[in-house]
């Protein structure tokens, strides 16, 4: 019997991908192996942190890495490294940050809830720029210009929304920060595949990023990869590990912490409650290997089968099917299913509800509801579903 179903809840068909309110990716055996070894023994958690900055900086080739309890934590303890550094007494008052800079500078467009993340640190974002073609007043992006003008004395970083076709270009943001000794936190979160963004982004010469690690990567749902400069990452690590130790007893990992900087040990941060297990640590490091090995290519094929067969499976519905492929080699594609409202009776939205109330219950990918279309991501999915997945969809659509 499913454990879910002994805690009175209904295991769903997740069509709707890796998205964190459904669980995120499923994690291949290796790494559940790797979780169930690390809760038998116990280890320093500052070494495993070292271990795995080694780890993640020989994957991303930035110089060091930090694992996060996902990519909204690492946002945080970015922005927190970004405002405190290693000064003792900034670490000990945030999320107050009277008396030093505190401005993190963001595109208008590259806005979002996530960024609550930066402001958990108590940083105070200033916007740049217009979202002007989504307001339908312009063709204009966001410039670079607009990013330096809003430079001042308050200015403590620059956070950067990375995606396919963000403007302007994440290396002309970091070329112009860097002029005024400014670092750029880069949201990564779902940024790959491609695979080649794990060096790509960071090699831009970006000061600090942000990946999901529960996505793509097949880790656990509530893991993230913060990695960039050692200084920075060094001041997100002292604000989330347990430093509750004497200083004479305190031996902190070189490859973590540079000695030079650390003149005392700093009581629990604004990154305490953000703190990651080591079977989580364990088990992001595992899936990461496999993933920067190109282990999880061979799916693809797989994914592309299943939703083959369910298009097939759909042709007497009251819908229409479309393979949206991929923009990358690496990356699956998705099966798009626009209703025939009118022949159907009723809508997308209707049939979406209807979908997660039967049995089993479904989820689709719902962000194409109100042009009444649904989305089948396929990551989610096994040969063991998709019979059941494509007599659910046939059921509503018929």
């Amino acid at each position: 019997m499913s454990i879910f179903r002994q805690l009175g809840v209904e295991p769903i068909i997740n069509a709707c991908g890796t998205v964190t309110r459904l669980g995120g990716a499923p994690m291949p055996t290796p790494v559940l192996d790797a979780f169930a070894q690390a809760a038998a023994e116990s280890v320093p958690l500052e070494r495993l942190q070292a271990a795995a900055s080694r780890q993640i900086a020989n994957v991303t080739g930035a110089d060091a890495g930090l694992v996060t309890c996902g990519a909204a934590a690492a946002l945080t303890l970015g922005t927190a490294a970004i405002l405190a550094r290693h000064n003792l007494a900034r670490i000990e008052k945030l999320p107050c940050t009277d008396g030093f800079p505190n401005e993190m500078i963001i595109a208008r467009e590259q806005r979002s809830g996530y960024d609550h993340s930066v402001r958990a640190a108590g940083a105070t974002l200033v916007e740049v720029g217009f979202n002007e073609i989504i307001a339908n007043a312009g063709v204009r992006r966001t410039e670079v210009w607009e990013y330096e003008a809003a430079i001042t004395h308050q200015t403590a970083g620059i956070v950067y929304v990375h995606a396919h076709d963000s403007c302007p270009g994440l290396s002309e943001i970091v070329a112009m920060a860097h002029e005024h000794d400014l670092p750029v936190l880069v949201d990564a979160a779902g940024e790959l595949p491609p695979r080649s963004n794990l060096k790509d982004i960071p090699t831009t010469g970006t000061d600090l990023v942000c990946f999901s690690g529960g996505k793509a990567i097949h880790g656990p749902q509530s893991t993230g990869i913060l990695c960039g400069r050692r200084d920075l990452v060094s001041s997100a690590a002292l604000q989330m590990l347990d430093m509750d130790d004497h200083l004479e007893l305190w031996d902190p990992p070189d490859e973590l912490f540079d000695p030079s900087r650390v003149t005392g040990i700093p009581r629990h941060g604004i990154g305490r409650g953000l703190k990651v297990s080591k079977e989580q640590i364990v088990a992001l490091l595992t899936a990461l290997d496999l993933f920067a090995s190109g282990e999880f290519d061979r799916q693809l094929i797989e994914y592309r089968r299943i939703l083959n067969t369910v298009a097939d499976g759909l042709s007497t519905a009251k819908a229409n099917c479309r393979m949206l492929e991929p923009l990358t080699q690496d990356r699956w594609p998705l099966l798009e299913i626009t209703v025939d409202s009118a022949a159907l009776g009723r809508s997308a939205m209707e049939v979406c509800r209807a979908l997660r109330g039967g049995s089993p219950p479904v989820y689709v990918g719902h962000a194409g509801l109100h042009e009444g279309r649904l989305q089948i991501n396929p990551v989610c999915l096994t040969a063991a579903v998709e019979t059941e997945l494509t007599r659910r969809l046939l059921e509503e659509l018929s």
